[in-house]
């Protein structure tokens, strides 16, 4: 009995330590950035959403535009899953969005055009973790995009410079 009790716990204690999901469908109706998107539900409620895991340079920061034509020559207009993790401060979805089974998030940082956001790693689960910190660094390797610069400057210290 006591190994019954105990295999449960373990159980429960692995289930509760990753992030709860809901899932919903829609079709992207608007790319803001490299990582922030509108989709649109089946009921027709709108919803922002922001790629979680990552961080793509802002609109004016060398990649803004790059990073931003990448997402949305893929997935804009297109039917995606979304997998809401939380609200951020801003009231905003911080989601992982699918579209044909490809992590957007993941493959926004394939492509040199996102880093990894590490500050927020904790609202990941640990195998996202390591395929999204593997990914940011074959960029970086192979010099893809952002990486071509030797000193590129991640979007939240651009965003603090412009206080």
């Amino acid at each position: 009995m006591k190994r019954a009790r105990a295999i449960v716990a373990a159980t429960l204690a692995v289930a509760f330590s990753f992030p709860a999901y809901a899932e919903f469908a829609g079709k992207v109706i608007d790319v803001a950035d490299g990582d922030s998107i509108t989709v649109l539900d089946a009921n027709q409620q709108r919803h922002k959403i922001r790629l979680a895991g990552i961080d793509a340079p802002e609109r004016g920061q060398a990649f803004g535009f790059r990073s931003k034509e990448n997402l949305a020559k893929w997935i804009y207009g297109r039917e995606a899953i979304i997998e809401e993790l939380k609200k951020d401060r801003r009231g905003m979805l911080a989601a992982k969005v699918f579209v044909d089974g490809h992590d957007a998030g993941l493959e926004q940082i394939r492509a040199g055009l996102a880093w990894w956001d590490r500050t927020s790693a904790g609202e990941q689960a640990p195998d996202d973790r390591e395929l999204y910190e593997l990914a940011e660094k074959q960029a970086r390797e192979q010099k893809l995009r952002l990486w071509r610069d030797p000193q590129p400057v991640p979007p939240w210290e651009w965003r603090a410079s412009r206080k």
